[in-house]
């Protein structure tokens, strides 16, 4: 099932999958990653899901690479 999107905006909560695929990491590291706290996940009763603002937030706190 698709999460609703309204007219031209993007999914406010991803499922683990969708945001494990976002962030092009498998399915160990990502709980890895919320296991140490550098990613935060909310649950909605039984249902887990990353809000995309933390999708950001993660991405935006990862070391910079070195060219």
């Amino acid at each position: 099932m698709n999460p609703p999107v309204h007219a031209g905006r993007s999914p406010m909560l991803f499922t683990p999958d969708e945001a494990r695929a976002s962030l092009r990491i498998g399915r160990t590291k990502f709980w890895a990653e919320v296991k140490a706290g550098r990613l935060r996940v909310v649950k909605l009763g039984a249902a887990t899901r990353v809000p995309a603002e933390e999708l950001d937030r993660y991405v935006a706190s990862l070391p910079a690479r070195a060219a």
